[in-house]
C-alpha cells in the first residue's frame, strides 16, 4: 500500500435535490465544474447512498405495503410500523436481533445493519408515508457513476457509495463503503514487516471504509445538503476491488 501523506476532502457545494430517475452523473459533473475542482486521475468521489437510491427510484410507498404475520410479530417486539418492518424483511436474508426500538438484520447483499438500511429521513416534506431502500447493487451503481464521469472528464476516478452504519460494542454511526469502483476496497498487509522487522499476520486495512468515514465527517448527517465529497491525495497500487470484499465470510464470524 502506498504511503498517503495527506488527503484533501472537498464537498460539492449547492448540490441539487435528486428525484427518481435523476441524472446523477450530470449533477455531479456540473457541481465539480462549478466548484472549480481540478479532477485528476486517481481522485475519489464519495457519494451518499441516499442520492443514489433516490436516482434509482428505490422508494417504497408504505400505504401499498401489506404486513405479513412475521412483520406484525416483529413490529410488536420492536415498536415499529409493521409496514416498515415488512419492507425491511423484503430486503433481508434473515433477522439477527429484534428488541424494542432495534431491528438488526443481514441484508440480502450481506451487510449486517439496522433496518436493512431502509430509511425515512431527508426524503422530502411530503414523504412521511415513504421509505427508501439501499441500491439494488451498490457496486454496480458505483461502476456506473465511474464510467459516466470518465466520459465527462476523460480521467479515471474512484467512486465510493457510503452509508452510515452502527457498530457492535461502540456508540454512534460511522460512514462505511457499500459500493466501490476504481479503487481497492481492502489492502492485505499480511506478510509485510513492521518497523522492527516483525511480520504482520492479521492486518487487513479497510481502505474504502476509511475513506467513506472521513467523507462522512464532511457530508454531515442532518440538513447539510453535501452528499458528494471529492477526495484528492489517495494513492494505492493495490488492485481495484468491490465493497463485497469488505464482508467477513460467515465461516469467520465468531459472534453469529
Amino acid at each position: 500500500m502506498a504511503r498517503i501523506r495527506s488527503l484533501a476532502l472537498t464537498p460539492l457545494a449547492d448540490f441539487p435535490d435528486i428525484g427518481a430517475g435523476g441524472d446523477l452523473v450530470a449533477a455531479i459533473a456540473a457541481c465539480l465544474r462549478a466548484s472549480g475542482i481540478d479532477v485528476r486521475d486517481g481522485d475519489v468521489l464519495v457519494v451518499a447512498q441516499k442520492i443514489v437510491s433516490k436516482a434509482e427510484n428505490r422508494y417504497v410507498d408504505l400505504p401499498r405495503v401489506v404486513p405479513s404475520p412475521r412483520a406484525i410479530e416483529l413490529a410488536e417486539i420492536t415498536r415499529k410500523d409493521p409496514r416498515l418492518v415488512e419492507v425491511i424483511l423484503s430486503e433481508s436474508a434473515h433477522v439477527v436481533r429484534a428488541v424494542p426500538e432495534v431491528l438488526i438484520v443481514e441484508h440480502r447483499l450481506g451487510f449486517v445493519v439496522a433496518n436493512a438500511g431502509v430509511d425515512q429521513s431527508n426524503l422530502g416534506p411530503d414523504a412521511t408515508e415513504r421509505a427508501l431502500c439501499l441500491p439494488a447493487d451498490p457496486d454496480a451503481s458505483a461502476e456506473g457513476l465511474r464510467a459516466g464521469l470518465k466520459r465527462e472528464f476523460g480521467v479515471s476516478l474512484g467512486v465510493i457509495i457510503n452509508d452510515s452504519f452502527g457498530r457492535p460494542w461502540r456508540l454512534g454511526t460511522v460512514g462505511v463503503a457499500i459500493g466501490v469502483a476504481g479503487l481497492p476496497a481492502v489492502a492485505d498487509m499480511r506478510g509485510r514487516a513492521d518497523r522492527y522487522g516483525r511480520t504482520l499476520r492479521a492486518t487487513i486495512v479497510a481502505l474504502a471504509d476509511e475513506i467513506a468515514s472521513a467523507a462522512s465527517l464532511v457530508m454531515g448527517q442532518a440538513d447539510e445538503g453535501q452528499p458528494v465529497v471529492h477526495v484528492a491525495g489517495f494513492a494505492s497500487p493495490a488492485p481495484h476491488g468491490r465493497a463485497r470484499a469488505l464482508l467477513r465470510p460467515p465461516g469467520e464470524d465468531l459472534f453469529r
